[in-house]
């Protein structure tokens, strides 16, 4: 069961994702199994891999920037700080910034984020 904690943002954890984007890992912890909350930040015209989650249902919340989503069983939509995306599991997925400044988001995944779990259409 989670305990109550607060967890100091930390840019300097933030890496570079296989993905094609940066990830910073807010809070992803077996002492808090059921989510986990990851910031994602796509460079102006870059476009993340065509990937999928097993077993793993994920939203993004657009926090700041332009983008350009592509989810299996929707149309292509432009999404903008406010808009939530919410991505079934095993659902094909990717991002495009299609804006002139970083497209930062909220990554939040429910069970939590494992990498066992992430399949890049490029590893089928």
């Amino acid at each position: 069961m989670a305990q109550a904690k607060i967890i100091e943002f930390d840019k300097s954890c933030e890496y570079y994702f296989k993905e094609g984007c940066f990830i910073n890992e807010l809070s992803n912890s077996e002492a808090d199994p059921d989510v986990s909350v990851a910031q994602a930040r796509v460079s102006p015209g870059v476009t993340t891999q065509w990937h999928r989650l097993n077993k793993t249902v994920e939203r993004y919340i657009i926090l700041s920037g332009e983008g350009l989503v592509e989810v299996d069983g929707l149309s292509s939509s432009n999404v903008k700080a406010g808009d939530v995306v919410i991505i079934p599991e095993q659902h094909w997925q990717r991002i495009t910034n299609i804006g002139t400044e970083d497209l930062i988001f909220h990554a939040i995944c429910s069970p939590r984020f494992k990498e066992q779990n992430y399949q890049s259409r490029e590893d089928s």
